[in-house]
This record gives structure tokens, C-alpha cells and sequence, in this order.
């Protein structure tokens, strides 16, 4: 093949073009790295000719809506060893060994280890003890500060409060939920050291500070919190349950007063070799639980029923144990029937019957109407994780006999919090406000807003709900919740369990929801649930109403609430007042075969509270059992 002169002047002006494309590629990228990477590369050079070690920041503190002290971080470091830099391992060893109680062969180990940079000797020493290491100015021995979280208050508002890690990170409650602003920015100290990592002799040394985290302030009221929790754990231990939890809240702002369930553990003594434990203990369940309500559900039926204009003072309604509804028959609980009752009696006395009226005269769509504005089986926000939605049935498939159940608590499911929420609104001005566990985040002032939900009933319906459910204490199932010179009003419930879709015979959640009313307004709301009771029957007017009463008295007396000579409210005995008062002993008598009314009168001039359990005419027995050894006040179910 022959090239000519003009194929060769050709090929040069390609290889010309192609040496200037890459020339101008080369200086394109040096441009590149010196005005846009320069700082990046001059960073990772440094890193190559430098050793650091982190500084934790110090986690924000948890204050209560008193300004006392939940949770605080406290210094401590961590020690390193760097074999690169130790000159005397055995010496290394010895000092570490001495103070720090570990193996001097171990320690011997790691300083003599070069197959790594450095060791992460132990975590968390206490600063005295690294002091003294320190003093020993030992070469390769490296401290680092961290803190270790501890709990002025101990078990006090635990599940509140939640868990953090030894790294410095919120792992349950609130401690996760608010990490970004309680965790701060972690700092570093570095020093100039060879390509092994050995420091230079006369090398440079810089420092970064961490940053601190933010306080937060609670709602939370750390004497109401203890109180609550004192109250649920001799609760868990007298009605030998599953668990207890109660939530008490401020009806006026929905912030979360109180929140708790037994067992419980103190945060000091996590028991971190048990991991199931550790979780189970630390589970805020009136934030995270869904649960089938019971009878407190009627406030819902009831509140409705009433705005609508649908019940009126003269209304009667007749009780004979049950409802044939659809062909389907559903029964009041006593099952002997209320017979003919007002619309305050059937509150009272929490007939179902009556709730079942309300809840037909509604009707299905107006009463998911309700459901929908009180927000029922959706989550209300609240600042905490896992919270649920609830269960609800889907409109479209609910039947009248499923309405009519719905309507007295069953075949529906909530969140604590999220029914305490709407109770707030519905004995309080009738608005829903979005509860909160945190106050405020200081230095961050928009972090926490609470936003008003809007307005879901009447000023007048919410004061005729409020007049009805003092009823429920001053005369009807709640009475163990009230105190004489006090407007108390509330619910109690009693519902049954599920396993696998169908009823867990035998197993039942009692529970009281109820509010504290001080000059002329409702104050707080206190929801306590008693999961599985097996020692005094399972009806919430006696395995949780009496601890409710408890939690008022001692609110009461804590904040020195002043008493109303008007108001007689219901009996209540000395030692449900004052727990510490030793209660008298009475023994309980043998009614068997008796007239039911006389049996009720007897047991009832001895000092106990009543209940009925079946439709007969003669008591059967007792429950607890003839010949126990009871308190005067104490409940007794009446077998018939």
C-alpha cells in the first residue's frame, strides 16, 4: 500500500486533534481537583499522616413539668491501646490490669497486637479511674471521653423515658424519638503519627468539641408518675395479673401527666442479659397497646347519642337480659336484666341494652360519622413510637347486630391513648388537642406544637356527659373511684380477650377510665387496665376502679386540691384513702341457699361492696370464697 503526502498530513492532524483532546481533558480534571477537591484530597492526606480518637457529646438532659431531673449523661471515657505506639506492653498490661480488674494476659495480648491500629480496651470507665491511668503517662495507652446515661429517679417514669445505648443513641421511648435533638455532635481529638500510626515526637495535634444535646421537658409529673406506678404494681400484685398500665393525662392540653405498666424495672439495673425481659419491661403500653375497651366504649355511644339530639331525660328504656336483634340475640351482661331504667340508670348501671338502643337509633352511618370525627381507629400523633391505629370494622360489612356490640364496647378495638384523647375532649371544652409527652425542647422553640384537632361535640352535650358519668361513681359500678368533696365521673369495663380470632375463655381486661373534676372543671383523666386479674373476679368496678380511687386521692393530695363540703360523693373506705392505715379483718360468711336479697343485705351491713353475678334468686356462693379473711370495703361478687 502507497501513502501519498496527503494521507500522512491527515493522519498528523488526527493524532494532533487527539493529543489535544486529551491534553484538554488532563487540565480540565487539574482545574477540577485545585478549585473544587483541593479541601477534600488535603483532608484525606491528612487523615493518612494522622490518629483520632472520637469525643462523645454529652446527651441533653430529661426534665419533668417540675424541673426535676429524669435522665442525665455522665462522664466517663473509654480506653484504647495502640501497639504501634506502646514501648513497654508488660507495663501497658500491668497498669490496665490494676485498675481496670481485667486479665493482665489479655491486656499483654492486645498491647503486643499489631495486626490492628488500635484496641477498644473498655468502655464507660469512670473518671477517676481514668484519671489514674492516665497519670502513668504510659506510651500506647489512649483515653477518650463518653458518658454514660443514668436515672436520678430510677424506675420512675422508665417507660417514659425509654433506653439509650452505650454509643450514645435512644433506642426505645422518648429517648429514641427525640434523639436528633438530645444526642448532640460528637467531637474528635487527632495527632500527627507515622504511615504506622505511631505518634510523631514533635507532630501537630488538633481538636474538634463535640456539641452538646438539648434538654427536653416533659409533661410528665414525676410524683404523679411515681404515685401511678406504686399504685399499679400493688395493683399487679393483688389481682395477681398479667400486666397493669395506667395513663393519666391534663384534660386542658392533653399532655401526658403519667404513663406506666407493671412489671417495671429500675433503668440504673437494666437487666440487659435478658433480652426479652428488657423488652418487655420497658414497653409504654398505654401508648402502643390495641385492646378491645368494654364498657368504657359507651362514653363514645353515649356522647354521640346525645349530640344528635336522639335520647332526652324522659326517655325509658327496658332491660330483660338481652336485644333480639336480627335474629340474633345479644346479651346485657347481668342477665337477669335492669328492667325498666332512665337513660342516668342505664349509665349507672352500664346496661348494655341501653347502649344498644342508642347506638340503632344512630345508626350506621351516622355513628362511623362519630367514629370518624373522634378519630377512632386512627393514630392521634401522639410523640412516641409504634403507636397503632386501632381495629375497626369496615363500614360497608357492618351489620345492625354488629353495631349494636360496637356500641357497648365490643367489636372494636383502640389504643389507650388514643381513647383517653377523645375522653379529654368529651369531658373538657369538646376539642381534640394532639396529646404530647414533651413539653419543649430547649434552644429549639418549634420542635413541639400540639395542634387542636377541632371541636367534636357541644359545650352542652360535653357537660351532660359529665353529669352522667358522675352518676356511674356517685351511685352506680365506679363508686370505689370517688371521694367525697369531688365530682369524679367515669366508666368501668370489663372485656373479654381473643386468641386466634375467637374468645379466650376465662380471660379478661378490666379497667376504669375517669376524670377528676376541681372547681367546676375537669382536671385530669386516669384510663388503668388490669390484663388477665385472677384473685378477685374480673368486673372493672372491683379489680380497677378502687385504684383509680387511689390515684385521685393521691393527686389530691399532692396538689392540695381543696375538698367541697357540698359534695358527699360515694362511700370509700379508710384503706383505699390511706393505704398505710391497717384495714380490719372480716370474715366472710356462708350464703349458700340464702334469698339473694337478704344475702346482698348481709354482706352489705358488713361493710362490702356488691356485685351480682347470674340471673337466679338465691345466692349460690361468694367469690372470694366463704371463710376468706377480707378488708371491710373490699368487693365480693354474689354468685346467683
Amino acid at each position: 500500500m502507497q501513502y501519498t503526502l496527503t494521507s500522512q498530513k491527515k493522519r498528523l492532524r488526527i493524532l494532533f486533534a487527539t493529543f489535544a483532546c486529551i491534553l484538554l481533558v488532563i487540565s480540565g480534571r487539574l482545574v477540577y481537583v485545585q478549585l473544587f477537591t483541593a479541601q477534600s484530597l488535603r483532608l484525606l492526606a491528612a487523615e493518612q499522616w494522622y490518629r483520632d480518637l472520637p469525643l462523645m457529646a454529652k446527651r441533653g438532659g430529661i426534665y419533668d413539668a417540675n424541673g426535676m431531673l429524669m435522665a442525665q449523661s455522665t462522664l466517663t471515657y473509654s480506653i484504647y491501646v495502640r501497639p504501634v505506639a506502646v514501648t513497654n506492653p508488660e507495663r501497658v498490661a500491668t497498669v490496665l490490669a490494676d485498675h481496670l480488674g481485667m486479665s493482665y494476659d489479655f491486656l499483654l495480648a492486645k498491647a503486643k497486637n499489631r495486626g490492628a491500629s488500635e484496641h477498644l480496651i473498655k468502655m464507660q470507665v469512670e473518671k477517676d479511674v481514668a484519671l489514674e491511668i492516665a497519670r502513668h503517662n504510659e506510651d500506647g495507652i489512649f483515653l477518650s471521653q463518653t458518658y454514660r446515661r443514668d436515672y436520678p429517679l430510677g424506675a420512675t417514669g422508665g417507660q417514659v423515658l425509654g433506653l439509650v445505648s452505650i454509643d450514645n443513641h435512644g433506642q426505645e421511648g422518648i429517648e429514641a424519638y427525640y434523639n436528633k435533638y438530645l444526642r448532640g455532635v460528637d467531637g474528635r481529638s487527632a495527632v500527627e503519627s507515622d504511615l504506622r500510626g505511631k505518634p510523631l515526637k514533635n507532630g501537630s495535634q488538633y481538636y474538634v468539641p463535640s456539641l452538646d444535646g438539648h434538654d427536653l421537658n416533659l409533661n410528665i409529673d414525676a410524683n404523679i408518675q411515681r404515685m401511678v406506678q406504686d399504685v399499679i404494681q400493688k395493683a399487679y400484685i393483688d389481682q395477681g395479673a398479667k400486666n397493669v398500665s395506667a395513663l393519666v393525662m391534663d384534660v386542658a392540653t392533653s399532655g401526658v401527666v403519667a404513663s406506666a405498666s407493671a412489671p417495671f424495672y429500675d433503668l440504673n439495673n437494666q437487666p440487659r442479659d435478658n433480652v426479652a425481659e428488657l423488652l418487655a419491661g420497658i414497653k409504654n403500653l398505654p401508648m402502643i397497646n390495641v385492646l378491645e375497651p368494654g364498657s368504657t366504649f359507651k362514653i363514645i355511644t353515649l356522647a354521640a347519642a346525645i349530640e344528635e339530639g336522639l335520647t332526652k331525660e324522659s326517655d325509658r328504656f327496658n332491660c330483660p337480659g338481652f336485644r333480639m336483634i336480627a335474629g340474633e340475640r345479644v346479651k346485657c351482661w347481668r342477665s337477669k336484666g335492669h328492667s325498666t331504667q332512665t337513660l342516668a340508670e342505664g349509665v349507672a348501671q352500664s346496661c348494655n341494652c341501653v347502649f344498644m338502643d342508642l347506638g340503632l337509633r344512630l345508626g350506621v352511618d351516622k355513628y362511623y360519622e362519630y367514629l370518624a370525627k373522634f378519630g377512632i381507629g386512627k393514630k392521634v400523633g401522639i410523640d412516641t413510637f409504634a403507636e397503632p391505629n386501632g381495629l375497626i370494622l369496615d363500614k360497608k360489612f357492618v351489620r345492625e347486630v354488629d353495631l349494636a356490640r360496637i356500641a357497648f364496647g365490643q367489636a372494636i378495638a383502640v389504643s389507650p391513648i388514643q381513647f383517653q384523647t377523645v375522653l379529654n375532649a368529651i369531658v373538657g371544652d369538646g376539642i381534640m388537642r394532639t396529646p404530647r409527652i414533651v413539653n419543649n425542647v430547649d434552644g429549639v422553640p418549634d420542635a413541639i406544637t400540639t395542634p387542636n384537632r377541632g371541636k367534636i361535640l357541644s359545650d352542652k352535650t360535653c357537660e351532660r356527659v359529665r353529669e352522667l358519668m358522675y352518676g356511674v361513681v356517685n351511685v352506680g359500678s365506679g363508686k370505689h373511684a370517688g371521694h367525697a368533696g369531688f365530682n369524679i365521673g367515669g366508666k368501668t369495663g370489663t372485656a373479654q380477650k381473643y386468641k386466634n380470632g375467637i374468645i379466650d375463655q376465662g380471660k379478661y381486661i378490666s379497667s376504669f377510665i375517669g376524670f377528676l373534676t376541681v372547681d367546676g372543671k375537669a382536671k385530669y383523666t386516669a384510663y388503668l387496665m388490669v390484663d388477665e386479674p385472677s384473685k378477685q373476679g374480673y368486673y372493672g368496678s372491683i379489680v380497677a376502679a378502687p385504684y383509680v380511687g387511689q390515684i385521685f386521692g393521691e393527686i389530691i393530695a399532692y396538689k392540695g386540691f381543696k375538698p367541697d363540703p357540698n359534695i358527699k360523693g360515694p362511700f370509700i373506705p379508710e384503706w383505699l384513702v390511706a393505704p398505710n392505715a391497717p384495714p380490719p379483718l372480716v370474715t366472710l360468711p356462708d350464703i349458700n341457699g340464702m334469698e339473694l336479697y337478704k344475702a346482698i343485705a348481709l354482706l352489705q351491713t358488713m361493710g362490702f361492696y356488691i356485685d351480682v353475678d347470674g340471673d337466679g334468686d338465691k345466692a349460690l356462693g361468694t367469690f372470694p370464697e366463704k371463710g376468706s379473711r377480707l378488708k371491710i370495703g373490699e368487693p365480693v361478687v354474689v354468685l346467683s
